[in-house]
């Protein structure tokens, strides 16, 4: 049975306007409920984490973190306010995607109602992330031996510089990133592999580049294990994506990802990623519809 990993600390407000759409969390876990996707006993709160967190960044970051005590400037650069629950949010989204590691391997599939954070670099978060539950996860599996050789497959429409910058050094891991080559960050890092897209890339171009990249991957590169984020972010609604995908071809990106996977027969976890459309319905389908194609292929 796939569980599925969901807290309350993923509830509160940030300021009016504020450009992350908080609110989407609760919405998506009420609509999978609501569409029988998943049944409520299926729902776990991950907890929080503490030690993990030094996996992927440096003591004095975490200090700073827990303390509160970021100046300006790096809350500045993190785009969020750094307040008791923001952290505790942080840190709860790392536990949902550790956790849902856990549970891929014993149930081909473990899912996080959150995660996804891959601008979070060893010493600062950037672009809405605080701590990086890609990078951390990844070393998790490594270091107790759960998995040898992670795949990340990074689709969100931002680079996942992050990752790739904390990652660099690590051969067992295999970060690939498919993003906006206009888009943020300004300065991207080096994946193992990036694909930078053209502005208004259509559903069908799209779906070439993605199934070209992923043979081109998979003839590198065997893992036993895959990290997937799978930002929304690429919708042509969308208000940071610059990318001119519809909802149907949103929808079938995740099927040629699980598909994959599932072909590859090795455990998977999703996490959610990015997604920005003004109408924060339109994010919530977009995410509930991978949810029930990651259930429906590998669940």
């Amino acid at each position: 049975m796939v569980e599925v990993a969901f807290s309350e600390a993923h509830i509160y407000r940030l300021p009016e306007g504020h450009r992350f759409p908080i609110g989407k969390y609760q919405r998506i876990m009420d609509r999978i409920l609501e569409d029988k996707l998943i049944d409520p006993m299926q729902v776990y709160d991950p907890g929080m984490v503490d030690s993990e967190i030094l996996l992927a960044h440096t003591a004095d970051y975490y200090q700073k973190v827990r303390q509160l005590t970021l100046d300006a400037s790096e809350i500045r650069t993190l785009g969020i306010p750094l307040h008791p629950a923001s952290v505790n949010r942080a840190l709860n989204s790392v536990a949902g995607t550790l956790r849902s590691a856990d549970k891929a391997m014993n149930n081909s599939l473990g899912i996080t109602i959150g995660g996804g954070y891959h601008h979070a670099f060893a010493d600062h978060g950037e672009g809405f992330c605080i701590f990086n539950d890609l990078a951390i996860t990844a070393r998790y599996l490594v270091k107790e031996k759960l998995a040898n050789k992670i795949l990340i497959i990074d689709l969100d429409v931002h680079q996942g510089n992050g990752t790739a910058s904390i990652l660099e050094p690590d051969d067992h891991i295999f970060t690939f990133s498919m993003h906006g080559s206009k888009n943020y960050p300004a300065k991207k890092m080096s994946s193992n592999y990036d694909l930078a897209l053209p502005d208004g890339m259509n559903d069908r171009d799209y779906h070439y580049n993605l199934r070209h990249a992923l043979e081109t991957i998979l003839n590198r590169f065997s893992p036993d294990l895959v990290l997937y984020q799978a930002g929304v972010d690429v919708l042509a609604s969308d208000q940071l994506g610059r990318l001119s995908l519809s909802m149907k071809g949103c929808k079938q990106r995740d099927e040629i990802v699980f598909n994959t996977i599932s072909q590859l027969n090795v455990p998977a976890v999703l996490t959610l990623g990015g997604g920005y459309s003004r109408d924060i319905s339109v994010i919530v389908q977009a995410h509930t519809n991978t949810i029930a194609t990651a259930l429906n292929v590998l669940g």
